[in-house]
């Protein structure tokens, strides 16, 4: 009882103090309120008398008016009296409960606004408000209000304040008492133990030095948390719209705004100048871009990229920054330049010479120079400082995006610890056998796994990956919990699909379907009862373009009744053109356009219309929406969100969507005619079908594929990464407490 005591005197000492000085803070905190609602009350009162009181004032011999209309405003029951002073400083007009004590203030000058008056019957609240009719002042009128009310109410509040104390004393010093009489000095080390996170978040073995009574709660808390990561890291699989306001949510509530930077090759915009001198802005035909850029807009954050366009130069500022979108700014973009020899070696040469192809197993032999491996890591190198240069904060989150920068992630992790690193790969990832063709196959290796995250399209791509780590370092791979841990932290290997923003704002400028199906027939020269398919690929020899073409020509061979009566358009922008393999490809492809045209064109319609040139967002969306089929046939593909953008397209729900099997895309869009574009038979059917199937089942197809890109949009895409990264960020930090709070434990047990 005696060791009670000295728990529940001092409480109840301590709580009393508290109260004693509470409640006069209470008290004027109370009257505080109460006034600024009757200045609030008396202000809204006089604005809305200002018009009619101020018309009867201004008449002649209308005191009788003045008064019936101050006596209708006493009628509210906390207003005491009414009263109107002219601008002679008399009181002209009042009501009969008007206090002699208020006096009107003299000629030229300005009536006190707001006051209080202490009366022998009580406190009264006096509020003076201009009175003006076209700019000229009139006078003031005098709002006078009971506050007998308010010292009520602050005796009331006295009283709840001593009771609440008492109760709050009460229910304390119990507590005290029962935990002072059934605790022991072992049980609150291991509840210790316990809120420090070090038995939940730890070993086995950690837990087992746990008081055996507390072993069960332990387990139980343990539990409780991987069921709340869990369901954290499934939010955004719920019902849950996103859109960009989700996004800034995010950001917001789960990363607290934390900084964000995007770094990839290809920037958003480009600007270019043309012959005639003037700069224009392009966006280049990417799904990178395409797929990055809305989410940007949501982030606000920077955009390090390459400035390869011949103006980028000409609109940057000092530092290399630009602000984008130019119609509405919303992020900026880091410029980093590039000699042509560091552009040829990194970029054309092993990016693109050696990792495209090795990737994308697409029967081109890729090519690997030493030189160009040099070129790759000292540009790799320049972005890491370009990276480490626009950091605000020691632990930002940087999202590395695809294979030009293997390299970069572990380059920024040496010198940016903390940071959280999300390295997304675009393209497939090869199987073991494949990738170890690679000269420098573990510094690649390596260098991804800097990374906190790593990202890849389908989990066929992230099992090759674990197969190839496996094969060629010395990591621990572990398949339950998709974590490589080499070199330092571990890295996460997540799968996460890639989409487009819902809706597409492109579709926002689009004339309606049957305004674009004539536009485009007129525009190519068609009539109006051609049937037309559609293409809209970079010129790449992964896209299985010369593919589409012998397709459309079988279909010609084995359906006569199309010839002159179906054409198909093939947009196709021009990519890496200072490559062999893509010039011979060009080459390759409008000969076989030509070859085909020459055997099956007429007149009015060619089988083949090919346009080898950059198109804007609005003019793909244009074709999408023209066309009676789009063919993705790829021959390897991470993603393709070509097959994504044609569905976020057809709003009238019409439309067919040929889909190679070999892209990601493939795995979510079930509904769409899957080919496999090596199957020039297979392909040139299931255009057949395309142009025959009814519009019902059309429908039925657009209607699912449409739901689902709506769901799973690139908002989502985005959102699931940063949720991940905000899980990873928040078990870091307790992890750094749960380890503070065991060095200070040992720290007082030396002590002591």
């Amino acid at each position: 009882m005696r060791l009670s005591l000295r728990f529940i005197v001092p409480l109840g000492l301590a709580l009393a103090a508290i109260a004693y000085a509470v409640v006069p803070l209470v008290d004027r905190l109370t009257l505080q309120w109460f006034v600024r609602d009757l200045e609030i009350r008396a202000t809204t009162i006089a604005n809305a008398a200002q018009e009619p009181l101020a018309a009867q004032v201004r008449e002649q011999r209308a005191k009788p008016k003045v008064l019936a209309y101050l006596a209708r405003l006493v009628q509210d029951e906390r207003i005491f009296a009414v009263g109107f002073c002219d601008r002679a400083g008399h009181l002209a007009h009042a009501t009969a409960t008007f206090p002699a004590a208020v006096q009107c203030a003299a000629a030229g000058r300005t009536m006190e606004r707001n006051r209080v008056l202490q009366l022998e019957d009580g406190p009264l609240h006096v509020s003076a408000n201009p009175v003006s009719a076209d700019r000229d002042f009139l006078g003031d009128l005098v709002i006078v209000h009971d506050m007998s009310f308010v010292e009520r109410r602050s005796d009331d509040t006295k009283k709840y304040v001593v009771w609440l104390f008492t109760a709050i004393a009460a229910v304390v010093a119990l507590i005290t008492v029962v935990i002072a009489e059934i605790s022991w000095r072992g049980w609150v080390a291991g509840m210790k133990r316990i809120i420090s996170g070090e038995a939940l978040l730890g070993t086995r073995e950690s837990l087992k030095v746990t008081a055996p009574e507390l072993r069960p709660i332990a387990r139980d808390l343990q539990a409780m948390v991987r069921e709340l990561e869990a369901e954290r890291h499934a939010r955004d699989e719920s019902q849950v719209t996103w859109g960009p306001e989700t996004l800034r949510g995010v950001l917001r509530d789960d990363l607290k705004g934390d900084e964000v930077l995007i770094v990839s090759n290809r920037e958003p915009y480009i600007h270019v100048r043309r012959k005639d001198n003037v700069i224009e802005i392009q966006r280049p035909a990417s799904g990178l871009v395409t797929a990055l850029e809305p989410v940007m807009r949501a982030c606000s954050g920077t955009w390090i990229a390459h400035g390869a366009g011949s103006a980028d130069r000409d609109t940057v500022d000092q530092r290399d920054h630009v602000r984008v979108p130019p119609e509405k700014p919303a992020y900026q973009i880091r410029r980093v330049w590039l000699t042509k020899e560091e552009e040829q070696g990194y970029y054309y040469g092993f990016a693109n010479e050696g990792l495209w192809p090795l990737c994308h197993i697409a029967h081109t032999r890729p090519v690997f120079r030493a030189q160009d491996w040099e070129h790759y890591k000292a540009v790799n190198r320049r972005f890491a400082d370009v990276v480490v240069g626009e950091t605000r904060t020691e632990d930002p989150i940087i999202l590395v995006q695809d294979y030009h920068f293997a390299l970069l992630p572990r380059m920024v992790r040496e010198r940016l610890p903390r940071a959280t690193i999300i390295a997304f790969w675009h393209i497939p990832w090869p199987n073991p056998e494949a990738f170890g063709i690679l000269p420098w196959r573990e510094e690649v290796l390596e260098g991804m796994l800097g990374s906190s995250i790593l990202g890849f399209h389908t989990q066929f791509h992230c099992n090759n990956f674990f197969d190839t780590v496996d094969r060629f370092l010395e990591a621990r791979v572990d398949r339950e919990t998709f974590t490589i841990s080499h070199g330092g932290e571990p890295t996460e290997v997540r799968r996460y699909p890639i989409s487009i923003e819902w809706p597409p704002a492109a579709l926002a400028t689009q004339a309606p379907v049957a305004g674009a199906r004539r536009a485009v027939r007129e525009r190519l020269g068609l009539a109006p009862d051609v049937r037309l398919g559609v293409g809209v690929d970079r010129l790449d020899y992964t896209k299985g373009i010369l593919e589409r073409f012998m397709a459309v020509e079988r279909l010609l061979e084995l359906e006569p009744r199309w010839v002159g009566k179906f054409s198909f358009l093939q947009a196709a922008a021009p990519s890496r053109s200072s490559i062999d393999e893509y010039q011979n490809l060009d080459a390759r492809v409008r000969a076989l356009a030509e070859r085909i045209n020459g055997r099956f064109g007429t007149a009015g319609c060619q089988p083949i219309v090919l346009r080898i040139e950059h198109h804007d967002a609005a003019q793909v969306y244009e074709l999408y929406r023209a066309a009676e089929f789009c063919c993705v046939s790829s021959l390897h593909d991470g993603m393709n969100l070509v097959a994504k953008e044609f569905v976020a397209a057809r709003d009238d729900l019409q439309g067919v969507l040929v889909l190679s099997q070999f892209t990601g895309a493939a795995r979510e869009l079930v509904e769409a005619l899957a080919v496999n574009p090596y199957d020039i038979e297979q392909s040139a059917a299931a255009m057949h079908l395309a142009l025959t199937m009814p519009p019902a089942e059309q429908r039925a197809r657009m209607r699912s594929m449409r739901g689902l890109v709506q769901d799973f949009n690139v908002y989502r895409w985005a959102g699931r990464m940063l949720l991940d990264a905000a899980r990873m960020r928040n078990r870091r930090r307790v992890l750094a407490g749960a380890r503070a709070a065991r060095r200070d434990s040992v720290a007082r047990q030396a002590g002591a």
